[in-house]
């Protein structure tokens, strides 16, 4: 029986998917729930199974092609589930005519043998088999051609029957080879040989879309300023030891940024605001979302309800969304809804930067990599491990005066962190 393949619904907001990468083509079986092809959109990648076990029929979209949500994709067929079985022999007393070549058009299935003396006589009869028209390839010979990018037509086949076996596609491999060519310099001409173009990914058209509409739709302004993180370096060092043997997990810098950024949210509430036509919506709640690098790109999960997190929650949170970003299987809800982010350039050696607002919030704080620079301390130069910070900001909503006070307050919060406990 014919079994449809459709796009499923992958978020309220999605209609619109781009196919990924089929992890099985025309003709490969597949088993109950393995993943077929890979769904992408603007946020995630979504596995699509197989309801049933079968041969894949029909690839009717192939990778980098746009469908909407319910569109028919493939075909599983799952009435070949099974591997077809051989026509049982001809009786005993059959004459022997039968071991005339069969007709062209006879299926393979049934030209077996008459039968013989014994078992393993069969058994070697069966595997002298033709191919129907084709080497048959063993899963773990196809893995292996995947990996080396060969065909089946490049590697002869040495198994029972015309079988196409891994060592089979390793001896190929081991066979040496004539020195490839040497690379043609060509010289700045219009030729499409130097180019190469692929269709823009779900993930970075909407990314693209976003980022417009940030610069089109709001006021964008950024301040700076500098934190000296001599206090903070200090006391995750003090403390490091009994932090990992308690949680398991090593004490960031992130977590104290986080709770930095909630207590100067709180000091000034425009920037966790939005605008939302008329009106100014205040939010009351902190759902602070974390920019963290991933397979398809940056992403940006959510910490929902920071305030109410500890240290150590923060930090295995923000661990648990980088991994899964790496391996794109962060959910389409972690990426909603947050109502102030964090981008830490620093980490890939950003010295200074103005991070684009993420709408329809309101402000941006943007990480710096740590340097030893020389300042000026009570009267004398020392050496100190200094970074930078930005706020991006709406300029509709957030005035500069309070922008400047914002990162103030998070300066006063690294540089003294007892502050971040005492609320002072």
């Amino acid at each position: 029986m014919a079994i449809e393949l459709r796009v499923p619904p992958v978020g309220e907001s999605v209609t619109e998917v781009q196919i990924g990468e089929w992890l099985k083509g025309e003709g490969q079986r597949v088993q109950r729930d393995e993943t077929v092809v890979k769904i992408e959109t603007d946020k995630v990648t979504v596995d699509l199974p197989a309801p049933v076990a079968g041969v894949i029929r029909q690839v009717r979209l192939k990778q980098g092609q746009t469908a909407a949500v319910g569109d028919v994709i493939g075909i599983l067929d799952e009435s070949a589930a099974e591997e077809p079985r051989a026509a049982a022999p001809a009786a005993t007393n059959a004459p022997a005519a039968t071991n005339a070549p069969a007709a062209t058009n006879a299926p393979a299935a049934t030209t077996l043998p008459p039968p013989s003396s014994g078992p393993q006589h069969d058994q070697a009869a069966r595997d002298s088999i033709p191919p129907q028209g084709f080497a048959r390839v063993m899963p773990s010979a196809r893995r292996a051609l995947k990996e080396r990018g060969l065909k089946e037509g490049d590697v002869e086949p040495s198994g029972p029957g015309g079988r196409l076996l891994k060592e089979d596609v390793l001896r190929h491999d081991d066979v040496p080879r004539a020195p490839a060519p040497p690379p043609v310099v060509r010289a700045p001409s219009h030729s499409t040989d130097a180019e190469e173009i692929v269709a823009m990914s779900p993930f970075r058209r909407r990314v693209a879309e976003r980022l417009l509409q940030a610069q089109s739709q709001a006021a964008l302004l950024s301040t700076f300023n500098e934190i000296d993180m001599t206090a903070v370096m200090a006391l995750r060092k003090q403390h490091q030891d009994a932090f990992l043997e308690k949680y398991s997990i090593k004490l960031g810098f992130m977590s104290f940024f986080v709770k930095a950024a909630i207590d100067a949210l709180k000091l000034i509430p425009a920037v966790n605001a939005e605008i939302r036509g008329t009106d100014i919506v205040y939010k009351n709640h902190y759902d602070i979302g974390v920019a963290v690098g991933g397979g398809k790109g940056l992403a940006v999960p959510v910490l929902r309800d920071a305030d109410t997190l500890g240290f150590a929650e923060v930090e295995l949170a923000i661990a648990d969304f980088g991994k899964r970003a790496k391996d794109n299987k962060l959910e389409l809800a972690e990426l909603q809804g947050g109502t102030f982010t964090i981008s830490n350039g620093g980490i890939y050696g950003s010295l200074l930067s103005t991070p684009i607002l993420n709408p329809p919030q309101s402000g941006i704080l943007g990480l710096h990599a740590i340097q030893e620079r020389p300042i000026a301390l009570n009267g004398a130069v020392v050496i100190r491990p200094m970074m930078y910070v930005a706020l991006t900001y709406d300029h509709r909503l957030v005035d500069g005066r309070e922008a400047v006070t914002f990162l103030k307050r998070i300066k006063q919060c690294l540089e003294e962190p007892a502050r971040i406990l005492l609320e002072v």
